[in-house]
């Protein structure tokens, strides 16, 4: 059970600080006003070695079942507060657990779900917060919690098959590498010794080959020096965005690989869009947050781009067409969406066919 250091002011008037255990921090402080204590601030408390240790992520696929079990309690017609806490003596996740505590609390003191979800931004991401907000305005909120849980398993298995694709290229990448560096370094050099012995004039490809391996052999801390500072390059230029720009466009570009990312990007913004728009969420508001989730930064600037050309007045499917960065087949069913006001079900179509676009370019990638 995690620690919290609080800060209260007691009946006296004086300010007392300490440390209280507890499942939250709202259960502590519920605690502590049961003691006649005003409360000025309770955080969580962790030693330097334990923040690192046991800080651990929610899996996606936490909040998948979340949604799947929510969806399925309300629609029985068990109340919200009551679900959640079953869903949470079921949980395996000791932070998962923690999270739908503190949203129990929260529902307890007054707030809304969409609101008690929205102060765990890093395990609800904000198109899970901004469909909920719309869903709890018009009453439908188990259906679309259910598209909410479909989404992100899409999603999932689409990670999941990128990640396959990449396995195997990786691993003869590496081995490939490892190979020519053991024939380099400790192979040809035997071989050397062996040519010499023969007294005899060797290929101008073989003594190449030789001098490129007595090189590596002697200068080996050149190459590793030469790997560490571009390591050491890449982790620094991470940390700016242009950096960031330049690789995603590098990764925009590549041949096969390049098509990959590119359909993977197009299919989580129609799939994003399109559910936020079924679910009612101003066209603004939905590109903002579908902008937002977009991990690839040459298509969020696009997305930013387009919203403002959007909110000029231009529409939707002329600016994306203006970016560059989708296909002319996206493009039309868009143009046609927004025209018919068929907008949601236009960009569910486009997601599911470049899903299945996406899985004949991975395959191909492979």
């Amino acid at each position: 059970m995690p620690k919290f250091a609080y800060t209260a002011v007691g009946p006296d008037g004086q300010t007392i600080e300490g440390t209280e255990k507890g499942e939250s921090a709202t259960v502590v402080e519920l605690g502590l006003v049961e003691r006649d204590l005003e409360v000025v601030k309770v955080e969580e408390k962790r030693g330097l070695m334990q923040f690192e240790l046991t800080r651990k992520r929610v899996p996606r696929s936490e909040v998948m079942h979340f949604s799947r079990q929510l969806a399925v309690f309300i629609r029985a017609g068990i109340p919200i507060l009551d679900a959640i806490e079953a869903i949470r003596d079921e949980a395996t996740n000791t932070t998962f657990r923690t999270v739908l505590t503190e949203i129990g609390d929260a529902l307890r003191g007054g707030d809304t779900l969409s609101a008690a979800v929205a102060v765990h931004e890093k395990v609800f991401p904000p198109y899970y917060v901004g469909i909920l907000r719309s869903a709890e305005l018009t009453g439908n909120i188990d259906t679309v919690l259910e598209q909410l849980a479909e989404y992100i398993e899409r999603d999932l298995e689409a990670r999941r098959k990128i990640v396959a694709a990449l396995i195997y290229p990786a691993v003869v990448f590496v081995m490939s590498i490892a190979t020519v560096l053991v024939l380099a370094i400790f192979v040809l050099p035997r071989f050397k010794r062996f040519f010499a012995s023969l007294d005899a004039k060797l290929p101008l490809i073989t003594r190449i080959l030789l001098r490129m391996s007595n090189f590596a052999g002697h200068t080996w801390y050149f190459f590793v020096g030469a790997v560490l500072l571009l390591v050491l390059g890449y982790v620094l230029a991470m940390r700016r965005e242009g950096g960031r720009v330049a690789r995603d466009s590098v990764l925009l570009k590549l041949p096969v690989a390049g098509d990959v990312v590119m359909y993977a990007g197009i299919e989580r913004f129609c799939r994003i869009l399109g559910s936020m728009v079924r679910a009612g969420v101003p066209l603004p508001d939905a590109m903002e947050v579908t902008a937002d989730a977009t991990s690839n930064l040459v298509y969020r600037k696009g997305l930013t781009t387009a919203r403002q050309a959007m909110i000029e007045g231009e529409g939707l499917a002329r600016p994306l067409a203006a970016t560059n960065l989708f296909p002319g087949v996206c493009r039309r069913m868009i143009r046609v969406g927004e025209e018919t006001g068929t907008l949601d079900q236009q960009l569910e179509t486009a997601a599911v066919y470049y899903d299945r676009e996406l899985d004949y370019k991975i395959k191909r990638f492979t």
